[in-house]
């Protein structure tokens, strides 16, 4: 997505930077492992599609995806690709209706899961995702096996909206009120 392209997001222990070519070598290497394309619904794909991808991302302007990287190892002079940890990314889902979005979040390094960078980083992108790109929905769309996501969203105030038993996936829902749109934008 064009508007985020030149958007660093900030918070205590995350930097979020747009997806840029630099990162694709880690990102592919990441989704090489057969949990990740699990608990993503994703398929291994070639280092030169994961660049088309990656470019791809950035030209649609349906898709607001971020890299998230350690901001204690990126304060101490550490490249990004070392710093790297995950994504997280708002797909507007609805052509000409820029309120609704599926959220989704990926912490790759295992190092770097349960220590709440995950969560840190949804509510930046949720704050952007209101302020910026006026987005008054969010969904995550998760596999129903996947219950450590689920209670994840869930602790983020998302609620269940819907199961399909077909892609077996359960839909959580976040409806931004005056109450939520408080708690969240820090």
């Amino acid at each position: 997505m064009r508007v985020n392209e030149n958007t660093v997001l900030r918070g205590q222990q995350v930097l979020l930077v747009p997806y840029e070519s630099h990162h694709v070598p880690r990102y592919h290497e990441w989704m090489k492992s057969e949990e990740l394309q699990k608990l993503t619904a994703s398929e291994p794909l070639t280092l030169e599609q994961e660049y088309g991808m990656q470019l791809s991302w950035i030209e649609d302007v349906h898709k607001c995806t971020f890299i998230i990287l350690d901001a204690v190892l990126w304060d101490q002079g550490c490249p990004e690709h070392q710093s790297m940890m995950g994504d997280v990314n708002l797909f507007l889902t609805e052509p000409g209706n820029p309120a609704l979005a599926e959220i989704e979040v990926m912490i790759a390094e295992p190092s770097f899961r349960g220590r709440g960078l995950g969560e840190e980083s949804v509510r930046l992108i949720l704050s952007y995702g209101i302020t910026v790109l006026g987005i008054t929905i969010f969904e995550a769309k998760i596999g129903q096996e996947n219950l450590a996501s689920i209670r994840f969203f869930k602790k983020l105030h998302f609620q269940e909206a819907s199961v399909s038993e077909v892609f077996q996936e359960v839909t959580l829902r976040w409806e931004v009120t005056e109450q939520e749109k408080h708690w969240i934008i820090l």
